[in-house]
């Protein structure tokens, strides 16, 4: 079974000493719920050790927010998500042990002072190599001297464009469709710092800034455990080659702070007033998912190919289909879906017969159906005489491979690949090796990183590729069809969800491919604007006569419900 990158990153193969780890937070006994797991990942390593908590009192000179964002703040405390990542734990019991030095961190334009004055005479004595800081990371940049490898701290938001804060309102007050946070290092008393990572989320189509905190606090999680686990298996000089230098600063005001009256009232005012007069005529609305194809057409992924051509299948009535795979068998063409219900709320993966210039013969073939379980991104590959299919089924909080019994429409698990929770999981075969990409998805789809992994053979031992994460960015993290060859370029094709899920498409040239380097390079980006009504495209997959998207468009519900009361012994909606 292959090792999760959680799993990896908590066991180093290196036989050097542990690294000793300094955790600076604010309260021992209310430390967020997101920097909780960090503390946890870092104990459950076999490569590092707490050696001291650092509890500080934060001063420094704060603003007060004004009478409109008190307010604002009050109205989103009934938005506040459960699993709340700034929900606050006691760690005292977690940390039970580690020696704690308690100071008070005076901070006056940015820079830290700690008192009292002995407090960095007895950091310097516990031979820490890093300090992570869960809180206040630039106000403690002094201390980088002090330490092999710097102080470490996670800064919500993107560094070069929202300083200050409050964190991750201004993405939503902009309308800015990312939501990011920073992985930022500094050592050697330098008073610039390095970005070792960073991963940008979609920012929620909400006015709730706790519900819009929820994905970039918990997604990046595994930046502090990943970058220790490089630190100590492949060295410092690793993470330098990778990291980037700190940007010019390119947000709009000097320094981003709590937002005034006139503000507030000028973004949230006609957003409550749009609300409260459509209320009245407020209906439900789905992202209406279906397939469209065309046939022996320029390749959609070449520069200034034409999106031309598509000719849109309309599912059943109750139903939607997404995810096409194309497949040859036997001399005939077949395309495997996700077939979703509006009455289950269930996917299936169906499958039917298509002809050479794209039509459906024959009604669709059920293969894969669990009333418990929702199957979609039905990835069917060939290997030897076996015909096997890797479904996402996000639920079953495994990665599952299925072979065919019977094609097309019989189909038996044969192995589970993966334990947790994945999405999109895509295969194939280069340079010698088989290689797979999927993309985490915990606590949520939105949250996850792409991962790349490399066999021998299919049911062999997995390797985690030292380059990973290979994307951190929602925009480009998720995939969106087969990995395919056109001529001598490797083309892999990804999904963005920003501004929203199954937004567009990219495709990527891969570049490097080894079990020691990869690399890509976009070049193409393809939106729903190429066809009027639609509001979103996120599969891509070819033969060499056939290529098939995806779209979807908002409907409403009424229309199915009218439907079906004017069909009541019907099974569809």
């Amino acid at each position: 079974m292959i090792s999760t990158p959680r799993e990896h990153y908590l066991t180093s193969c290196a036989t050097r000493a542990p690294l000793r780890i300094g955790i600076v937070v604010e309260c021992l006994d209310r430390v967020p719920a997101f920097a909780a797991k960090i503390i946890a990942d870092i104990q459950a390593s076999n490569f590092a050790e707490i050696g001291l908590v650092l509890e500080v009192n934060r001063q420094q000179p704060t603003a007060t927010p004004h009478v409109l964002y008190r307010l604002y703040l009050r109205l989103d405390e009934r938005m506040r998500p459960s699993n709340d990542p700034l929900a606050p734990l006691d760690c005292r019991d977690t940390l039970a042990g580690v020696e704690i030095l308690q100071a008070d961190l005076k901070v006056r334009e940015g820079c830290g002072e700690l008192s009292p004055a002995n407090s960095i005479t007895e950091i310097r004595s516990k031979k820490l190599d890093v300090l992570v800081a869960l809180i206040g990371g630039p106000a403690l940049i002094d201390l980088s001297g002090e330490l092999p490898y710097g102080v470490w701290w996670l800064s919500p938001g993107d560094n070069e464009f929202y300083r200050g804060g409050p964190s991750d309102f201004w993405e939503i007050r902009e309308h800015n469709p990312i939501s990011a946070v920073t992985l930022c290092a500094a050592y050697a008393h330098t008073k610039d710092y390095l970005v070792l990572a960073k991963a940008l989320f979609a920012t929620e189509q909400t006015i709730s800034v706790s519900r819009n905190r929820y994905l970039p606090y918990w997604g990046s999680t595994e930046l502090i455990i990943g970058k220790l686990h490089d630190l100590h298996e492949f060295g410092w000089q690793l993470l330098l080659q990778t990291a980037k230098a700190a940007t010019s600063y390119k947000g709009r005001r000097p320094l981003d702070g709590y937002p005034s009256n006139v503000e507030m009232a000028s973004w949230l005012g006609p957003i409550l007033v749009k609300k409260a007069l459509s209320y009245p005529f407020r209906k439900k609305v789905v992202q209406h998912w279906k397939i469209a194809v065309r046939a022996n057409a320029p390749s959609l992924f070449e520069p200034d190919t034409s999106h031309c051509g598509f000719r849109w299948i309309d599912p059943p009535k109750g139903h939607a289909w997404a995810d096409p795979f194309v497949f040859e068998h036997e001399s005939k063409y077949w395309l495997f879906f996700e077939d979703y219900s509006y009455e289950t709320m269930r996917g299936s993966i169906a499958c039917a017969e298509i002809s050479d210039d794209g039509v459906v013969r024959g009604a669709p073939l059920v293969c894969l159906e669990n009333r418990d379980c929702h199957y979609s991104y039905p990835h069917v590959f060939r290997e030897g005489s076996e015909i096997l299919m890797i479904p996402e089924s996000f639920e079953s909080n495994s990665v599952d491979l299925y072979c065919c019994r019977r094609f097309p429409n019989e189909w038996v698990h044969d192995s589970i690949l993966m334990q947790g929770r994945f999405v999109d999981t895509t295969l194939w075969q280069a340079e010698g090796l088989w290689w797979l990409a999927t993309t985490s998805a915990e606590p949520a789809p939105g949250a996850g990183f792409l991962w790349l992994y490399y066999s021998s053979s299919l049911r062999g031992k997995w390797q985690l590729h030292p380059a990973n994460p290979i994307s951190t960015d929602i925009r480009t993290s998720r995939g969106a069809g087969r990995v395919f060859r056109d001529g001598n370029r490797l083309i892999r094709p990804s999904q963005s969800g920003a501004p929203t899920y199954g937004y567009s498409l990219t495709f990527h040239e891969i570049t490097e491919l080894t079990p020691q380097r990869y690399a890509e390079r976009p070049m193409k980006t393809i939106g729903p604007e190429h066809w009027p009504g639609l509001a979103g495209v996120h599969t891509y997959n070819r033969n060499a006569q056939l290529e098939f998207i995806d779209g979807r468009t908002p409907v409403s519900l009424e229309r199915l419900k009218s439907w079906r009361d004017a069909n009541p012994d019907s099974a569809d909606p």
